[in-house]
């Protein structure tokens, strides 16, 4: 588990192999781990854990696309999944790949790139895009 700020520990490397055998079962390239996704994840997630809050939007009134460009990540597409409570990587992962939402992000044709994060209060924040285009 690599940290990526305080008390913030980067999933993406550990997830990715679920992540894309996910995709393939439904036709879907491969993704590939961000810094940048990876960084922007990381401040949201540390923000909602420290202020105490849960949210899409950032404390500061920031969107995924915000935050996304703040951590230099230029993108057509960009998509956010976030959960609180799950115990552990395989159980965030099967919890979204069971909401319809969360799914549709996670096999988004458009995506590329992924991060995946975890904060202090089991708070996980998972960013999926499309860099450059």
């Amino acid at each position: 588990m690599a940290a990526v700020g305080q008390d913030v520990a980067d999933r993406g490397q550990a997830a990715l192999a679920w992540i894309n055998a996910f995709r393939a079962k439904e036709g879907r390239a491969p993704l590939d781990v961000s810094r940048d996704l990876t960084r922007a994840a990381a401040a949201h997630a540390t923000d909602m854990a420290r202020k105490g809050y849960f949210s899409h939007s950032g404390s500061d009134g920031s969107s995924i696309a915000d935050r996304a460009r703040r951590a230099g990540y230029r993108f057509c597409f960009i998509a956010e999944n976030i959960a609180k409570g799950q115990r552990g990587l395989e159980g965030v992962l099967t919890g979204w790949a069971g909401s319809p939402g969360h799914r549709k992000n996670m096999l988004a044709p458009e995506a590329e790139s992924v991060a995946l994060v975890e904060a202090p209060g089991r708070i996980w924040v998972m960013m999926l895009g499309r860099d450059g285009c």
